[in-house]
């Protein structure tokens, strides 16, 4: 009986080894197998495109990365010069050559500066202004320049050599507002002085920003166009430092970017970038590298969504996909040599998923650890069961 309890015993064994040996997929595990990662098979979760991370991979990756304020606002321009709006308060002075003019009566001489200062007056809703003499004169959408031109030629005929000087008492429209995470939120007025000032200057005259630079961000809102780039890619990149121009909104937060890692790395967890970007290569780092007794080197896989414009040009047919972006997971071979090349060509992105399969060695290894505590198990029920009969024997047995 307990040869054939043990022979039963070692056949169920043979036979849970084979089963492991192609289910593996029933072990504990961190995530999916590498195996169940390719077939590209998915019973809950969206159906998703796998791309190898290759040479093509990485120039159309690098193509498509964000352009950020240069992209957004391609007219590289200074701003034009200012103009008046409704509601400035605009300060008019008139000179005259010679006494006996429109406005320096004879009996006064010749003075040095024969002038007149008009009272200072606000464009009214209509965009005019009041001039004695000249009447109404237009000044919404002028420069000081301009107006000055319009006068002259009203009263050219009545003074004497006119001449017009027009500023900006008080600058109502035509403001920059800079609002956030800066040390002094402002409004300030985009005058002729300050006309040429890029974002970082405008953020400058805010008093900085509160924050380290690689966790801040700057959005530019302009004619109901927003753009937002990582302040840090303001300074690295000088092309995103874009003219400001006036009724500019720019916004500066605070957001870490971050990524999430699992599976056989030296740790899981979320990690921040503490950087205002890094590639593939630094992530697997910060992850703790990949654990040499448990990773499959050959099957390291980034989770992300891909606009629709990019995943056509990686290949994937998005006639598939209703969605504006698609679930891609890209592969690199870390046991190719080349492959840790083209992982520090990759760039990360906010919320990215870094996940490494376990190799199917350690998958077999858990299996048969399984199947040692089951067999040990029933091993110790034969043994129990033999010691029990043969207990029943001995009392038969005894006198």
């Amino acid at each position: 009986m307990y040869s054939f309890a043990k022979s039963k015993l070692f056949s169920t064994a043979i036979f849970l080894v084979a089963l492991g040996l192609g289910g593996c997929s029933t072990n504990p595990g961190s995530g999916p197998l590498t195996d169940d990662v390719l077939s590209q098979t998915t019973e809950h979760g969206p159906q998703y495109e796998l791309i190898p991370i290759n040479t093509t991979t990485v120039k159309i990756l690098h193509t498509h990365e964000p352009k950020g304020l240069a992209g957004a606002f391609t007219d590289q321009r200074p701003p034009a010069s200012i103009v008046f709006g409704i509601g400035d308060v605009v300060s008019v002075t008139i000179f005259e050559a010679a006494a006996g003019g429109l406005f320096i009566p004879a009996e006064a001489g010749v003075r040095p500066g024969n002038y007149v200062t008009i009272p200072d007056q606000s464009v009214d809703n209509d965009g005019f202004i009041t001039v004695p003499y000249a009447g109404q004169i237009k000044a919404a959408g002028r420069t000081a320049v301009e107006i000055q031109r319009a006068i002259v030629e009203r009263i050219g005929n009545r003074a004497i050599e006119p001449q017009a000087v027009v500023a900006m008492a008080s600058q109502r429209t035509q403001l920059i507002s800079v609002l956030g995470e800066v040390n002094a939120p402002a409004r300030y007025p985009a005058s002729a002085a300050g006309a040429k000032d890029k974002v970082l200057d405008a953020i400058t005259r805010a008093g900085g920003i509160k924050g380290q630079g690689f966790e801040t961000w700057v959005m530019l809102e302009r004619n109901g166009k927003r753009a937002t780039v990582p302040f840090e890619n303001l300074v690295m990149a000088p092309e995103n430092n874009v003219y400001v121009r006036p009724d500019d909104s720019i916004y500066v937060y605070r957001e870490q970017q971050k990524f999430l890692a699992f599976g056989a790395s030296g740790q899981s967890g979320e990690f921040n970038f503490d950087a205002w970007r890094i590639n593939l290569g630094e992530a697997v780092g910060k992850a703790g590298g990949l654990l040499d007794s448990q990773a499959d080197p050959a099957a390291v896989f980034l989770y992300r969504r891909e606009p629709r414009n990019v995943a056509a040009q990686l290949g994937i047919d998005i006639s598939k996909y209703t969605s504006d972006t698609i679930p891609v997971i890209f592969s690199v071979n870390f046991r190719d040599p080349g492959g840790f090349f083209l992982a520090t060509k990759v760039m990360m992105k906010n919320q990215d998923i870094l996940y490494v399969s376990n190799s199917r060695q350690v998958e077999v290894a858990k299996f048969l650890t399984f199947l040692r505590v089951v067999m040990a198990t029933g091993g110790d029920a034969v043994n129990l069961s033999n010691d029990a009969l043969i207990f029943r024997n001995n009392i038969k047995l005894a006198p």
